[in-house]
């Protein structure tokens, strides 16, 4: 069992594919094959069940895969551990961010983390929790921006900051005078949020039973944005974070407007392996997240 066999059953697992896991590895396809047919062999297993159309993993097969990502990480570990005399803040950082974050913590989390790491620039990766969470653990991420709760053992988290979330409807409606607004009251309208599988839709949702009920006049947008537009146009309200709404985001054509207590909230918050080996690059990013100017959040130590 060399560490090369385990690489390439984890590509391989990871593509679905041994034609691309092969490009992937820069090795042909045959000799990819071969060298996990040996390895099945010398396990005395079935790693993968290979179909017509898509390769899939025995269940044994997952969790060797599982233990062999843990390997590799381990083994990337070893080698970070011999350069700690080396900076490890001189490469590019993978960072991933939900939807209902990135557009308003990047603008001001980028100037601040070059002040702290001028020389470690992000690669970024915006998606939803669920995916940003297989991209975590299968190694294509370092770090991730989510709100609590997540992860498990194996995923260590740090809490960045609280923000509550605002009402948002247009000048024109009904509700643009109102000081507060009840989270029961939201069911009365029509209400845009992100389409499902979004985690602040949900916390939306949570916040106010009643949106869930049969009935309920919901509609589904692909970002904040696109709903902040809508909402404007005077197709219905919105709910969005505090941050979201910070003045370099704000239109005349809008209201935003407090929950009344309890005023529903999120925590945000960093997410990484347990195995990563960049603690610095952690730290920094941490650092950077509290010296940043985030409007409409309350940071935590």
């Amino acid at each position: 069992m060399t560490l090369n066999e385990l690489r390439f059953i984890v590509a391989v697992a990871q593509e679905r594919n041994f034609r691309r896991a092969a490009e992937r590895s820069f090795i042909s396809q045959p000799a990819l094959s071969l060298a996990i047919q040996k390895l099945e062999e010398e396990l005395a297993i079935k790693i993968f069940e290979r179909g017509k159309s898509e390769v899939t993993l025995t269940p044994v097969g997952s969790a060797v895969v599982e233990q062999a990502q843990r390997v590799l990480e381990e083994a990337a570990r070893i080698r970070e551990i011999a350069k700690q005399g080396s900076n490890q803040l001189t490469t590019p950082l993978r960072l991933g961010v939900i939807h209902s974050v990135g557009p308003y913590l990047l603008p001001d989390l980028i100037p601040a983390l070059k002040k702290f790491a001028p020389e470690m620039p992000l690669e970024v990766e915006e998606n939803i929790t669920a995916n940003l969470d297989v991209l975590l653990r299968n190694g294509k991420l370092d770090v991730i921006v989510i709100a609590l709760p997540f992860g498990d053992a194996s995923i260590l988290t740090h809490a960045l900051y609280d923000e509550d979330f605002e009402v948002v409807v247009s000048t024109e409606h009904g509700w643009a005078d109102r000081r507060s607004i009840k989270a029961q009251e939201l069911a009365e309208e029509k209400v845009l949020l992100l389409d499902s599988g979004h985690c602040f839709s949900n916390q939306v949702a949570e916040a106010c039973p009643d949106l869930n009920r049969k009935g309920a006049d919901i509609q589904k947008g692909t970002s904040l944005e696109t709903i902040r537009n809508m909402v404007a146009s005077g197709l219905g309200i919105t709910v969005l974070p505090a941050s979201a709404n910070s003045p370099r985001y704000r239109s005349r054509l809008l209201k935003i407007i407090p929950f009344a207590k309890p005023i529903p909230s999120r925590r945000i918050a960093l997410a990484w392996r347990k195995s990563f080996a960049r603690t610095q690059a952690i730290e920094v990013l941490i650092q950077a997240v509290a010296s940043a100017k985030i409007v409409g959040v309350k940071k935590l130590g």
